[in-house]
């Protein structure tokens, strides 16, 4: 049970329960296995099958499309939950094209691809990034051009989450000329695309998590995957769902926190120095009630936006606070947890050393929280 200082309105019974049925699952059937993706590098799509057929996948999803049409708070429930099982956010990205598709695509493309996202049978990726750009999405090079009833798309794309697990990708191409509206997506379904291919990339942290580089060597997809109606709709598409977008990374980051200071806690009681447990020590206490106000603070702070993002409140600043924020204070409290394991933190079998490589990137994705800072200087 929270805390009554941690409850909103959108913490009702039913999304209780779906969060008590999530934890179960998350804890008994993925929690385990962790371990053995990191090894791997990526978590088997029959995972997230699995968790389609669950109806823990895409919960928010209208009932028309497979989905139980439910609120976003239940998305943001299952990010928090996988986030203390040590899973890198591979939904999250999945979630976000599902909801472009919602959003922006034609009946027939919500027909055709929903319903197949909902149960896991496709499971997605965004290719943005391009190894020449990164948050300049301006100035992408990987171009789509109408061959009959075709796109044939050319290019190269990097960083992409869910490119060598994922069997969807939503391309972000140019399709017209310079600039923002020459930019549209296209959906590609890649296990059977000739042209394409992708490479897994080595990274300090988040190892249970395929991360990609793509080639796209004229790689054909039908025209009707073309997202929306018309082109060159692409940026703006991309624009309008920032604000939910921004919280499927500050939750995960509150959840990190938490768990940081749960572990430590734990650790400095029953590790011993100079005679007493470390907890005993003075600087270790204060370091750690500091610690404990940041994640009090942090979680008061998403569970209200979450709770505007319900009411239809919520603004993009407060979204880029939120997102720019949680992730500066998940580095900065899982960094001083750290330094009280002492050369144990270091050591990649405890949590705290994977929870400090998996908080680093944080800062970096869905939009480099320097780019944060100046989109909310501008609202000032």
């Amino acid at each position: 049970m929270l805390p009554p200082l941690y409850r909103h309105r959108w913490m009702d019974e039913d999304l209780e329960a779906f969060r008590d049925q999530l934890h179960r699952y998350v804890q008994a059937e993925i929690a385990p296995r962790v371990a053995d993706w990191r090894k791997s590098g990526y978590v088997p799509r029959t995972v997230w099958r699995a968790m389609g057929e669950m109806g823990f996948l895409l919960p928010e999803i209208s009932e028309s499309y497979g989905g139980a049409g439910v609120n976003l708070a239940y998305q943001l429930v299952v990010q928090d939950e996988i986030a203390k099982a040590e899973l890198p956010a591979a939904t999250g990205v999945h979630t976000i094209a599902a909801h472009y598709i919602d959003a922006y695509g034609t009946e027939e493309q919500k027909q055709r691809w929903l319903p197949k996202l909902v149960s896991g049978e496709l499971f997605s990726g965004i290719a943005m990034t391009e190894p020449g750009c990164g948050s300049d999405l301006k100035a992408i090079r990987t171009r789509a051009v109408r061959d009959g009833d075709d796109y044939v798309i050319s290019g190269a794309k990097t960083f992409i989450t869910n490119g060598y697990s994922g069997n969807f990708l939503l391309v972000v191409c140019r399709t017209g000329g310079e600039g923002s509206k020459g930019v549209s997506l296209i959906g590609v379904e890649t296990a059977d695309a000739k042209g394409f291919s992708a490479k897994r990339l080595e990274k300090i942290g988040l190892h249970a998590s395929d991360t990609t580089e793509l080639a796209f060597d004229d790689v054909r997809t039908p025209a009707a995957s073309l997202l929306g109606p018309e082109q060159g709709h692409g940026f703006a598409q991309l624009m309008g769902q920032l604000p939910y977008e921004r919280l499927l990374i500050a939750v995960p980051a509150v959840a990190a926190i938490e768990q940081a200071v749960e572990l430590t806690v734990a650790y400095t009681q029953q590790r011993k120095a100079f005679g007493k447990p470390l907890y005993e020590q003075q600087n270790t206490r204060f370091k750690l009630a500091e610690c404990a106000t940041t994640a009090h603070i942090a979680r008061t702070f998403v569970n209200d936006c979450i709770q505007r993002l319900v009411d239809g409140t919520l603004d993009d600043t407060a979204a880029y606070m939120a997102k720019c924020w949680c992730t500066d204070q998940q580095c900065k409290v899982i960094d001083e947890c750290l330094q009280l394991f002492g050369g144990y933190g270091y050591m990649m079998e405890y949590p705290i050393a994977r929870l400090y490589a998996d908080a680093r990137v944080q800062r970096i994705y869905g939009g480099a929280n320097e780019i944060m800072k100046e989109l909310i200087a501008r609202k000032l």
